[in-house]
Protein backbone atom coordinates (compact mmCIF):
# COMPACT_ATOMS: atom_id res chain seq x y z
CA UNK A 1 0.00 0.00 0.00
CA UNK A 2 1.49 3.49 -0.81
CA UNK A 3 1.15 4.55 2.93
CA UNK A 4 3.33 2.08 3.83
CA UNK A 5 6.58 2.95 1.08
CA UNK A 6 8.67 5.42 3.40
CA UNK A 7 8.82 2.25 5.91
CA UNK A 8 10.09 0.11 3.04
CA UNK A 9 12.16 3.01 1.87
CA UNK A 10 14.24 3.18 5.21
CA UNK A 11 14.44 -0.05 5.84
CA UNK A 12 16.47 0.09 1.86
CA UNK A 13 14.17 -1.51 -0.48
CA UNK A 14 12.88 -0.74 -3.61
CA UNK A 15 8.96 -0.31 -4.45
CA UNK A 16 7.39 -1.60 -7.39
CA UNK A 17 4.36 -0.98 -8.47
CA UNK A 18 2.17 -3.81 -8.91
CA UNK A 19 -1.08 -2.85 -10.64
CA UNK A 20 -4.34 -0.99 -8.96
CA UNK A 21 -6.76 -2.24 -6.69
CA UNK A 22 -10.42 -1.78 -6.94
CA UNK A 23 -12.31 -1.08 -3.81
CA UNK A 24 -15.96 -0.32 -3.50
CA UNK A 25 -17.26 1.94 -1.09
CA UNK A 26 -20.29 0.28 0.65
CA UNK A 27 -22.15 3.31 1.76
CA UNK A 28 -21.38 5.17 -1.40
CA UNK A 29 -22.82 2.01 -3.43
CA UNK A 30 -26.58 2.00 -4.61
CA UNK A 31 -28.00 -0.25 -7.17
CA UNK A 32 -31.40 1.68 -7.10
CA UNK A 33 -29.93 4.96 -7.48
CA UNK A 34 -30.99 7.27 -10.65
CA UNK A 35 -29.19 8.23 -13.41
CA UNK A 36 -26.70 5.88 -15.87
CA UNK A 37 -24.66 4.81 -13.39
CA UNK A 38 -25.79 1.36 -12.26
CA UNK A 39 -28.14 1.15 -15.13
CA UNK A 40 -26.08 -1.83 -17.03
CA UNK A 41 -25.58 -3.21 -12.62
CA UNK A 42 -29.27 -2.66 -12.23
CA UNK A 43 -30.23 -4.75 -15.20
CA UNK A 44 -27.72 -7.49 -14.55
CA UNK A 45 -29.36 -7.85 -11.34
CA UNK A 46 -33.08 -7.82 -12.97
CA UNK A 47 -32.42 -9.79 -15.97
CA UNK A 48 -30.35 -12.62 -13.83
CA UNK A 49 -33.14 -12.76 -11.20
CA UNK A 50 -35.86 -13.46 -14.05
CA UNK A 51 -33.76 -15.23 -15.78
CA UNK A 52 -33.14 -18.08 -12.47
CA UNK A 53 -30.36 -16.88 -11.62
CA UNK A 54 -29.69 -16.91 -7.37
CA UNK A 55 -27.23 -16.18 -4.84
CA UNK A 56 -26.62 -18.50 -1.60
CA UNK A 57 -23.58 -17.95 0.83
CA UNK A 58 -23.12 -20.92 2.69
CA UNK A 59 -20.89 -21.15 6.45
CA UNK A 60 -17.54 -22.32 6.44
CA UNK A 61 -17.51 -26.32 5.79
CA UNK A 62 -21.42 -26.58 4.77
CA UNK A 63 -20.64 -25.57 1.00
CA UNK A 64 -21.15 -28.94 -1.34
CA UNK A 65 -17.17 -29.29 -2.05
CA UNK A 66 -17.97 -31.97 -4.41
CA UNK A 67 -20.26 -29.83 -7.21
CA UNK A 68 -17.90 -26.95 -6.48
CA UNK A 69 -14.90 -29.39 -7.78
CA UNK A 70 -17.05 -30.03 -10.82
CA UNK A 71 -17.07 -26.59 -11.11
CA UNK A 72 -13.63 -25.81 -11.01
CA UNK A 73 -12.76 -28.40 -13.38
CA UNK A 74 -14.58 -27.74 -15.86
CA UNK A 75 -13.32 -23.85 -15.53
CA UNK A 76 -9.67 -25.11 -16.12
CA UNK A 77 -10.85 -27.12 -18.81
CA UNK A 78 -12.88 -24.45 -20.74
CA UNK A 79 -9.73 -22.20 -20.00
CA UNK A 80 -7.03 -24.18 -20.76
CA UNK A 81 -5.32 -23.10 -17.94
CA UNK A 82 -3.37 -25.03 -14.82
CA UNK A 83 -4.25 -23.89 -11.36
CA UNK A 84 -2.54 -20.57 -10.29
CA UNK A 85 -0.94 -19.58 -6.74
CA UNK A 86 0.48 -16.60 -4.96
CA UNK A 87 -1.99 -13.81 -5.60
CA UNK A 88 -4.86 -15.91 -6.65
CA UNK A 89 -6.53 -18.90 -4.87
CA UNK A 90 -6.68 -22.24 -6.18
CA UNK A 91 -8.91 -24.93 -5.42
CA UNK A 92 -8.52 -27.01 -2.74
CA UNK A 93 -11.70 -28.70 -0.52
CA UNK A 94 -8.96 -28.34 2.49
CA UNK A 95 -8.25 -24.48 1.80
CA UNK A 96 -11.98 -23.38 1.27
CA UNK A 97 -13.98 -25.23 4.36
CA UNK A 98 -12.48 -22.51 6.50
CA UNK A 99 -14.81 -19.55 4.53
CA UNK A 100 -17.84 -18.56 3.37
CA UNK A 101 -18.79 -19.74 0.41
CA UNK A 102 -20.71 -17.71 -2.36
CA UNK A 103 -23.06 -20.20 -4.64
CA UNK A 104 -24.27 -19.06 -7.67
CA UNK A 105 -27.45 -21.17 -9.07
CA UNK A 106 -29.03 -21.53 -12.09
CA UNK A 107 -32.47 -22.89 -12.06
CA UNK A 108 -31.62 -24.60 -8.81
CA UNK A 109 -27.97 -26.13 -10.25
CA UNK A 110 -24.50 -24.48 -8.79
CA UNK A 111 -23.09 -22.77 -11.67
CA UNK A 112 -20.53 -20.49 -9.94
CA UNK A 113 -18.90 -20.46 -6.75
CA UNK A 114 -16.36 -17.99 -4.74
CA UNK A 115 -14.96 -18.57 -1.33
CA UNK A 116 -15.17 -15.04 0.20
CA UNK A 117 -12.90 -13.15 2.65
CA UNK A 118 -14.03 -10.68 5.23
CA UNK A 119 -12.55 -9.02 8.22
CA UNK A 120 -14.32 -8.97 11.83
CA UNK A 121 -13.82 -5.41 12.01
CA UNK A 122 -16.62 -5.48 9.31
CA UNK A 123 -14.14 -2.92 7.85
CA UNK A 124 -13.24 -4.72 4.35
CA UNK A 125 -15.05 -7.49 2.70
CA UNK A 126 -13.72 -9.30 -0.59
CA UNK A 127 -13.81 -13.09 -2.51
CA UNK A 128 -10.61 -15.02 -3.11
CA UNK A 129 -10.92 -18.15 -5.78
CA UNK A 130 -14.16 -17.04 -7.93
CA UNK A 131 -14.72 -19.43 -10.80
CA UNK A 132 -17.77 -20.60 -13.10
CA UNK A 133 -19.05 -23.31 -14.85
CA UNK A 134 -18.59 -22.75 -18.89
CA UNK A 135 -22.00 -23.56 -19.59
CA UNK A 136 -23.29 -20.62 -17.15
CA UNK A 137 -25.16 -17.71 -18.28
CA UNK A 138 -22.98 -15.21 -19.59
CA UNK A 139 -24.41 -12.83 -16.96
CA UNK A 140 -23.37 -14.99 -13.90
CA UNK A 141 -20.33 -13.70 -12.73
CA UNK A 142 -21.52 -9.92 -12.59
CA UNK A 143 -24.56 -10.94 -11.19
CA UNK A 144 -22.19 -12.60 -8.61
CA UNK A 145 -20.33 -9.58 -7.90
CA UNK A 146 -23.87 -7.20 -7.80
CA UNK A 147 -24.99 -9.94 -4.99
CA UNK A 148 -22.22 -10.02 -2.80
CA UNK A 149 -22.09 -6.27 -2.72
CA UNK A 150 -25.38 -5.70 -1.94
CA UNK A 151 -24.62 -8.52 0.92
CA UNK A 152 -21.86 -6.90 2.82
CA UNK A 153 -23.41 -3.72 2.43
CA UNK A 154 -27.01 -4.99 4.18
CA UNK A 155 -24.97 -6.44 6.77
CA UNK A 156 -22.75 -3.20 7.74
CA UNK A 157 -19.16 -3.36 5.40
CA UNK A 158 -17.80 -0.59 4.80
CA UNK A 159 -15.98 -1.62 1.38
CA UNK A 160 -15.48 -4.60 -0.88
CA UNK A 161 -12.67 -5.19 -2.95
CA UNK A 162 -12.98 -5.95 -6.42
CA UNK A 163 -9.60 -7.38 -6.31
CA UNK A 164 -6.23 -5.92 -8.32
CA UNK A 165 -5.69 -5.15 -12.05
CA UNK A 166 -1.88 -6.55 -12.69
CA UNK A 167 -0.17 -3.36 -14.85
CA UNK A 168 -3.24 -1.15 -14.49
CA UNK A 169 -2.06 2.27 -13.80
CA UNK A 170 1.45 1.79 -14.69
CA UNK A 171 2.87 4.86 -16.52
CA UNK A 172 3.96 4.69 -20.33
CA UNK A 173 6.03 8.01 -20.36
CA UNK A 174 9.86 9.23 -20.93
CA UNK A 175 11.58 9.42 -17.76
CA UNK A 176 9.38 6.40 -16.10
CA UNK A 177 11.39 3.62 -14.32
CA UNK A 178 12.00 0.80 -17.24
CA UNK A 179 9.25 -1.87 -15.42
CA UNK A 180 6.33 1.06 -15.65
CA UNK A 181 7.15 1.48 -19.08
CA UNK A 182 7.18 -2.11 -19.64
CA UNK A 183 4.37 -2.95 -17.50
CA UNK A 184 2.36 0.17 -19.22
CA UNK A 185 3.27 -1.36 -22.37
CA UNK A 186 1.88 -4.99 -21.52
CA UNK A 187 -1.59 -3.38 -20.20
CA UNK A 188 -2.30 -1.65 -23.39
CA UNK A 189 -1.06 -4.23 -25.96
CA UNK A 190 -1.43 -7.42 -24.52
CA UNK A 191 -4.45 -8.31 -25.13
CA UNK A 192 -4.18 -11.62 -26.45
CA UNK A 193 -1.77 -12.60 -23.41
CA UNK A 194 -4.25 -11.60 -20.61
CA UNK A 195 -7.06 -8.84 -20.80
CA UNK A 196 -5.94 -6.66 -18.34
CA UNK A 197 -7.99 -3.65 -20.12
CA UNK A 198 -11.02 -5.71 -20.56
CA UNK A 199 -10.35 -6.45 -16.65
CA UNK A 200 -10.10 -3.26 -15.86
CA UNK A 201 -13.05 -2.20 -17.92
CA UNK A 202 -15.29 -4.70 -16.47
CA UNK A 203 -14.65 -3.28 -12.40
CA UNK A 204 -15.50 0.06 -13.57
CA UNK A 205 -18.84 -0.63 -13.84
CA UNK A 206 -18.92 -0.74 -9.83
CA UNK A 207 -17.41 2.86 -9.69
CA UNK A 208 -14.68 2.02 -7.94
CA UNK A 209 -11.51 3.96 -6.06
CA UNK A 210 -8.64 2.51 -7.42
CA UNK A 211 -5.50 2.12 -4.89
CA UNK A 212 -2.06 1.28 -6.10
CA UNK A 213 -0.46 -1.57 -5.10
CA UNK A 214 3.22 -1.96 -4.97
CA UNK A 215 6.08 -4.83 -4.47
CA UNK A 216 8.86 -4.13 -1.86
CA UNK A 217 12.23 -6.18 -2.87
CA UNK A 218 15.58 -5.34 -1.58
CA UNK A 219 17.55 -2.79 -3.47
CA UNK A 220 20.00 -4.58 -5.33
CA UNK A 221 17.60 -6.85 -6.75
CA UNK A 222 16.77 -6.32 -10.48
CA UNK A 223 13.33 -5.20 -10.61
CA UNK A 224 12.92 -7.15 -13.77
CA UNK A 225 13.88 -10.32 -12.37
CA UNK A 226 11.87 -9.43 -9.83
CA UNK A 227 8.71 -9.17 -11.36
CA UNK A 228 9.41 -12.69 -13.04
CA UNK A 229 9.58 -14.51 -10.07
CA UNK A 230 6.12 -12.93 -9.04
CA UNK A 231 4.48 -14.01 -12.47
CA UNK A 232 6.52 -17.67 -11.48
CA UNK A 233 4.72 -17.64 -8.35
CA UNK A 234 1.17 -17.01 -9.55
CA UNK A 235 1.29 -19.30 -12.70
CA UNK A 236 2.31 -22.53 -10.30
CA UNK A 237 6.11 -22.61 -11.26
CA UNK A 238 7.96 -21.93 -14.48
CA UNK A 239 6.12 -24.35 -16.57
CA UNK A 240 3.31 -22.65 -15.85
CA UNK A 241 4.03 -19.90 -17.53
CA UNK A 242 4.27 -21.86 -20.55
CA UNK A 243 1.49 -24.04 -20.35
CA UNK A 244 -0.71 -21.21 -18.59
Amino acid sequence: RAENLPFYMDIGLTAIKLGEEARVDLHRFDLEAKGKEMKDLRYTWNRGTRDGLSLEIHEPGEAPMDELKVISDAWLTGKNVREKGFSLGRFSTEYIKHFRVAIIRFEGKPVAFANLLETHSHELSSLDLMRAHPEAPKLTMEFMMVGLIQHYKKHGYARFSLGMVPLSGLQPRRGAPLTQRLGSMLFQRGEHLYNFQGLRRFKEKFQPDWEPRYMAVPAGLDPLVALADTAALIAGGLTGLVKR
